[in-house]
């Protein structure tokens, strides 16, 4: 018999996936059309969603091992995971700001950001109702893995944020220097969360997610 309480376990690995799956759709999406316009950001925007990626298979094992034992600490799966993120976070803060000096350097501007703001714009939709998806199971739950894994989700949303903002003022003034202020916004948010990812690994227990 399915009870309540696995029923919420069952939407929150479900979440998951759907966290998974939409984020290899957008880095697909971003990495091809942010390097056919030439567009730092949303090249560097499409790569963060592939280390989002598996982050998102950490969090989905959490998910499952907490649904078994909600008492239980992180594992060496989801410990693994995270430091793999977060060298992979770290790798992509090195890149754009290396990508972004050289654009600067050579005078590069993007044909357009019209995409950034349309793949920012679905991004920030869908965070947001994933965030209040997730806080709401996490509450039925009281789950507080869950929960902090519905907060960390707002660091997608910020970085669409960023995203969003930077080709809009690009678009409208074309002013080459804002496509690399996004890519430098987001490298910043990169280094931040590879920071998070580190000491999460090294944390017992799961209360805060599996990046933050």
């Amino acid at each position: 018999m399915i009870t309540k309480e696995n029923k919420f376990y069952r939407q929150a690995f479900i979440l998951a996936l759907i966290t998974i799956f939409y984020n290899i759709m957008e880095g697909l999406v971003s990495t091809w059309l942010g390097f056919e316009n030439e567009t730092l950001s949303l090249f560097g925007f499409g790569l963060d969603s592939f280390i989002e990626v598996i982050s998102g298979i950490g969090i989905a094992h959490m998910v499952l091992r907490i649904g078994q034992n909600p008492d239980s600490n992180r594992d060496k799966f989801e410990t693994t995971a995270l430091r793999i993120t977060g060298w992979s976070f770290y790798l992509l803060a090195a890149g754009l700001l290396l990508s972004a000096a050289y654009t600067l350097y050579i005078g590069s501007k993007p044909e357009t950001t019209f995409w950034g703001i349309i793949i920012s714009s679905i991004s920030i939709i869908t965070m947001g109702l994933l965030i209040v998806a997730k806080m709401r199971v996490g509450r039925a739950l009281n789950s507080k893995p869950i929960i902090a894994d519905a907060g960390c989700t707002r660091v997608c949303l910020y970085m669409s944020t960023v995203l969003l903002i930077a080709s809009l003022l690009y678009e409208l003034t074309g002013f080459g220097y804002f496509d690399i202020i996004g890519a430098l916004g987001l490298a910043w948010f990169s280094l931040t969360e590879g920071k998070e990812c580190f000491e999460k690994a090294k944390a017992i227990n799961d209360h805060n997610c599996i990046h933050c």
